[in-house]
């Protein structure tokens, strides 16, 4: 038996224990029906674009409807005129307090997409993710007391939610906008009761994730996937996704306004590298399971420096991937060994651009902002700075609008079709649980003993 431990962005932990034939369905505790986990292939039930060729210099970007694939559908029953027009924003979620960490933590490793257990092992998930939670709690801590004692990504969302509500109505569409977090509250279980409440005709689904990974955006529509597919009315509902975005001309302008603007804040604004720092997955995820993120990031930096050339903007610039823990590979080269080796090769002034979150939360504000910085300036760089995520700025929330109505049309009704296998029921004996629970706190003991650094790893 071979365990590999992998961690996505800082946060996430893939255990895949290697047997024949595995399998690692599963559900979040604190969560009613939850998607089921996959292994191998994981796009089976999305469509995704192909990602444009970087060399087509010149050509005109294209626009969320090319991107936006429905799920599986049957026939609409609803009317254009007659539409109640929802919008559903996807994101991570993060704790709102510092008690609030220790359960966010075990909603991410008890989410079968993250802990990826094969089903000889599942009893092991809940255990896993209890001891995890509990042992790295202290260290996530401090990490969110450093930013003022919580994430603010619900805060920030919200705010988002708002200024695109007005953004389509400026646009005279007349819509409901919906938060729904992966692993804390609102959950998305939450969101989709209010949008059955509020009788909503038609759904958009927008990731506030530019760019497509089976772990982030991947992840929350599987959740979607399983709650309509158990709900009759739900499963009649017409909905359009918008996959990825990043491709989308008020992004891309967005992001070299924003660039634009900081380098403007150095004495010799020609001479600083613009350092592009994404947040990282393992090797495995694209090479094993076809995850696109890889590709669309390096054509989303392709797409934004040709902007800033198109201005006379000819800096140098690199892209790196951040927050890599445990002992996998992860998407090269990594962030903190790419500033090191800048600052020791002689670049003086570095632009850090966090360029895959569009919310300041813990990987910008302590990730980038204290740990990166001390580690640039202590490698050699003098000058340091880092453009903002792009929270409502004015031009990416209208093209977000933009991106809606484009969408609507596309929308259609998921299927009503259950899935091939169900869901496995789990044994009720209680006799019989409590002894799976002890035995997996037991393995999960051991596991923790042989990856001791596990307990130390912020998140």
């Amino acid at each position: 038996m071979v365990i590999f431990l992998q961690f996505y962005h800082g946060y996430f932990l893939t255990i895949n224990l290697q047997v024949p034939t595995c399998s690692h369905a599963s559900q979040l505790p604190h969560q009613s029906s939850l998607t089921s986990g996959t292994t191998g292939r994981t796009f089976q039930n999305l469509q995704l674009d192909t990602v444009q060729n970087r060399n087509r210099a010149g050509k005109t970007l294209c626009s969320a409807e090319a991107c936006i694939k429905p799920l599986t559908a049957i026939e609409s029953h609803s009317h254009v005129d007659e539409d109640k027009v929802g919008v559903l924003l996807l994101n991570l979620g993060g704790p709102d307090t510092l008690n609030d960490v220790q359960p966010f933590l075990y909603n991410l490793f008890a989410d079968p997409d993250i802990i990826r257990l094969p089903r000889l092992f599942r009893f092991l998930q809940r255990p896993l993710a209890r001891l995890i939670s509990t042992l790295r709690a202290p260290k996530s801590k401090e990490g969110y007391a450093s930013i003022g004692g919580g994430s603010p990504l619900r805060k920030i969302t919200d705010e988002q939610a708002d200024a695109l509500k007005l953004a389509l109505e400026a646009k005279k569409v007349a819509a409901n906008v919906y938060v729904a977090m992966r692993y804390w509250h609102p959950f998305t279980e939450e969101a989709v009761q209010q949008i059955k409440r509020d009788n909503i005709k038609k759904l958009v689904v927008l990731p506030l994730y530019p760019q497509y990974s089976i772990s982030t955006t991947g992840s929350s529509v599987r959740v979607l996937q399983n709650l309509f597919r158990d709900d009759n009315a739900l499963s009649r509902l017409p909905v359009a996704i918008i996959q990825s975005w990043y491709q989308r001309g008020g992004y891309v302008k967005s992001m070299a306004d924003l660039i634009e603007k900081e380098l403007q804040t150095f004495g010799s604004p020609e001479e600083v590298m613009i350092f592009f720092s994404a947040h990282g997955v393992p090797v495995s995820y694209v090479r094993d399971a076809g995850d696109p993120y890889k590709d669309q990031m390096e054509d989303c930096i392709y797409l934004i420096m040709q902007e800033l050339k198109a201005r006379g903007i000819n800096n140098d610039h690199k892209l790196a991937y951040q927050s890599r823990v445990g002992p996998v590979q992860w998407l090269k080269p990594y962030t903190d060994e790419v500033l090191v080796e800048l600052g020791k090769s002689g670049v003086k002034s570095l632009l850090a651009v966090p360029v895959s979150f569009v919310s300041e939360h813990i990987e910008t504000l302590e990730e980038i902002d204290m740990e990166y910085k001390e580690l640039a300036l202590e490698s050699g760089v003098e000058n340091w700075g880092r453009v903002p995520a792009l929270g409502c700025t004015s031009m990416f929330i209208t093209d977000l609008a933009d991106a809606v109505i484009e969408a609507l049309p596309s929308a259609e009704a998921m299927t009503t079709s259950t899935s091939a296998s169900g869901s496995t029921s789990v044994n009720q004996n209680t006799v019989g649980y409590a002894i799976k629970m002890i035995l997996g706190s037991f393995l999960a003991f051991i596991v923790l003993l042989v990856f001791p650094a596990f307990k130390s790893q912020n998140v």
